[in-house]
């Protein structure tokens, strides 16, 4: 995870701090007056995210339409909210060769990730079974009618970027409406937006326990993410455990690697499809990021490797 520290040039910026769609969200100001707005439409953003996209609301458009795909191929038509992260998935999926799938939500449900992560950790112990991963290329929203269809026995899985997608649009929406500058932080997924006094934020980067390990600076208009094997977590029966993030070449959890993995991209969307593929790579992440041009920071727990473009400690005002 990684989560703001202070604006450039030392003026503590305005933060509040909510949990929604299962995650933590904080939303950066650097005008107190516009902090109250702000964090209002970021709520009703996430609250009809949660309605579209959850695998875990019965009532949710995801499930609905996983349900008609029970029985054969099925089809609906999406709400903005829906077609906006299927475009975005499909979009991860195609710039990371389907490293990262958005028909894996099967696969992640066999893992013993069906349910909110405090139910699946309350049951003190999950079974692990295997499903098919249909392919993200099966997935087709029109571009008119913003119809969507999926192959059957296919479960959308949007958590991660469309967590990232909606940072981005939540940052942009801010920008627009509102003065000042914004970080909207989903759990991780970061986005700048906005006009700083000198056009910088200072970032900290943290490890899985919460410590800030580096402080990096970016500029409005950047992004970052961080995929994790160490948070979002959960017990197996016969011992072990097991994470969120799905391997859709064999439809297993991937392998960990890397204890987490921060990338810094022109958006949210981007970063977090690229720290999510670089998780599932494992050992050949660092030569994947490095040939996508991405500046990563890659921590197995014990080490760590960069790659060109990384960003140095910052200094920190006092």
């Amino acid at each position: 995870m990684a989560t703001t520290v202070q604006d450039p040039i030392g003026a503590p910026a305005t933060a509040t701090t909510f949990a929604a769609i299962g995650t933590r969200v904080r939303v950066v100001v650097t005008d107190p007056r516009t902090l109250a707005e702000a964090e209002a439409l970021t709520r009703d953003h996430l609250a009809a995210l949660d309605l579209a996209a959850s695998r875990f609301r019965r009532d949710s458009e995801v499930s609905r339409l996983a349900a008609a795909a029970a029985t054969g191929p099925a089809s609906a038509l999406a709400s903005p909210v829906l077609a906006g992260s299927v475009r975005a998935a499909l979009r991860a999926a195609r710039l990371t060769d389907g490293l990262v799938d958005p028909t894996v939500g099967r696969a992640v449900a066999a893992t013993g990730y069906d349910d909110d992560l405090d139910v699946v950790r309350a049951r003190r112990a999950s079974s692990v079974r295997t499903a098919e991963v249909p392919g993200w290329q099966r997935v087709t929203i029109d571009p008119v009618t913003d119809r969507l269809d999926v192959p059957a026995g296919c479960l959308l899985d949007l958590g991660s970027t469309a967590k990232a997608h909606a940072a981005d649009e939540v940052a942009r929406h801010l920008a627009d409406r509102l003065p000042g500058g914004f970080l909207v932080d989903l759990g991780g997924d970061i986005a700048l937006s906005g006009t700083t006094r000198d056009g910088r934020w200072q970032v900290g980067v943290e490890d899985a326990a919460g410590r800030v390990v580096q402080v990096i600076g970016l500029h409005s208009g950047q992004a970052v993410a961080t995929s994790s094997t160490r948070l979002r977590t959960w017990a197996l029966e016969g011992g072990g455990t097991a994470h969120h993030i799905v391997d859709p070449r064999t439809g297993r959890t991937a392998a960990p690697t890397w204890a987490m993995v921060t990338v810094v991209a022109a958006s949210a969307l981007e970063a977090n499809a690229a720290s999510t593929a670089a998780v599932v790579l494992g050992a050949d992440a660092p030569a994947w990021l490095t040939g996508h041009g991405l500046p990563a920071r890659l921590d197995t727990g014990w080490a760590v490797t960069t790659t060109p473009g990384w960003p140095g400690t910052a200094a920190v005002a006092s």
